[in-house]
């Protein structure tokens, strides 16, 4: 019997000191880590002309703040395109009221879905081959800018570090208490993946892109094959992101503060099928979404089982006391330090860190989502804006 909290202790032991590194690695962020603000320079002193692709399906409740906020950018030469995804609402009718006021703005109607394509990959091939600008920025219609300065400050950063294609990360909008003690989570796990330091740097293979805000220079994106590479992938951004990397281009990857945001999902159903649809995309093999499901359960819940185990073996009593005290003490040990890096990590990225100790909640529902994105593997569909798409590959 003594094997069993001897081996809690240990491994909560060795969980805790994992959590004291996230400490190391958030300090090292907020020192030397770089971001994306108003105060950012740009736009560059000639600016290249940049196509500014929008795909949108049934998006009426959001498809107008996100035109508009985009056509009061700051950059002095872009155009833009909404591209039209076999919307059943008024989407079309809100984007062309509003071209008939900007010439920049065109509405590119998708009627129909070709086999073998994800229609936001199929309306995003389809507009920017209307397009001729040099730099093709991708967003999404829930995105909203904050500031006028986005592209600008984006097309200089992206010129100054030479890369082909650059992800700004977004703000996320987090309003109900789900989206509050889920999303941070569940972003975390990508972390996990894709640590920005490796994303950036040529000697690793991590490759990772957000959607919501996509600039990729014409020709890098025409050497991966366009959106045709990635027809039938969920995920896109994240599949162009590591085609990039593979072709040898420059893949940069920053975060921004208070240049735009977007509210992925509003209901708890939203979230748990969104967020196991981005898991089994960008994942999407056995041994990813396994590992990602076993660091969920040692990090974030064994913490707390072995506190509980442990303080339940003390009250028991017996010879073993010394070595189930030893395991609680880990157990709480782990669970502080792991509460205090949750606590920094959701002030950097702007989450409510008040709700720091909401982390194990958030973790179980991770967990859910991940084994929803198991099952995907083995058959299914997956339901995205309407549209089923078979899951198993």
């Amino acid at each position: 019997m003594i094997a069993l909290p001897l081996t809690l202790a240990i491994l909560t032991s060795l969980v805790a000191l994992i959590w004291f590194t996230r400490h190391l690695m958030i300090w090292r962020e907020k020192r030397a880590g770089q971001i994306l603000t108003v105060d950012s320079p740009g736009p560059p002193e000639a600016p290249p002309k940049v196509s500014v692709m929008v795909a949108a399906k049934d998006e009426a409740d959001c498809i107008e703040p996100c035109v508009r906020t985009l056509l009061g950018q700051d950059y002095p030469n872009f155009e833009m395109v909404v591209c039209n995804d076999r919307s059943t609402d008024a989407t079309a009718d809100i984007v062309e009221r509003v071209a008939a006021e900007d010439p920049r703005l065109r509405l590119v109607n998708i009627t129909d879905l070709p086999d073998g394509w994800c229609g936001k990959n199929n309306a995003m091939q389809t507009g920017i081959a209307t397009t001729d600008g040099e730099w093709i920025c991708m967003t999404d219609a829930d995105c909203r800018q904050l500031s006028s300065r986005t592209l600008s400050v984006a097309m200089q950063y992206a010129q100054d570090t030479g890369a082909d294609l650059l992800s700004v990360l977004p703000r996320l909008e987090m309003k109900s208490f789900w989206e509050n003690v889920v999303q941070p989570v569940c972003s975390g796990v990508m972390m996990i993946w894709f640590p920005p330091d490796k994303v950036n740097s040529p000697n690793y293979a991590n490759a990772y892109a957000n959607g919501a805000f996509i600039l990729l220079h014409r020709q890098a994106y025409e050497a991966i094959g366009t959106h045709e590479a990635v027809k039938d992938r969920l995920n896109e951004d994240m599949h162009m992101a590591r085609l990039v990397k593979e072709a040898g281009r420059k893949l940069r990857v920053i975060r921004s503060q208070d240049l735009y945001l977007v509210r992925m999902y509003t209901s708890f159903r939203q979230i748990i099928r969104g967020w196991s649809r981005i898991f089994y995309g960008t994942f999407g093999t056995l041994k990813r979404l396994t590992v990602s499901l076993l660091v969920m359960l040692v990090m974030g819940v064994l913490p707390y089982m072995t506190a509980g185990l442990g303080l339940a073996g003390v009250a028991a009593g017996g010879g073993l006391t010394w070595a189930w005290t030893w395991a609680a003490a880990a157990g709480l040990a782990a669970s502080a330090m792991q509460l205090s890096v949750i606590w920094r990590f959701y002030r950097l990225i702007g989450a409510r860190a008040d709700l720091f100790w909401t982390y194990p909640i958030g973790c179980g529902v991770t967990l859910w989502t991940l084994v929803g994105s198991l099952r995907k593997l083995f058959g299914g569909k997956v339901v995205w804006k309407s549209t089923g798409y078979n899951a198993a590959r």
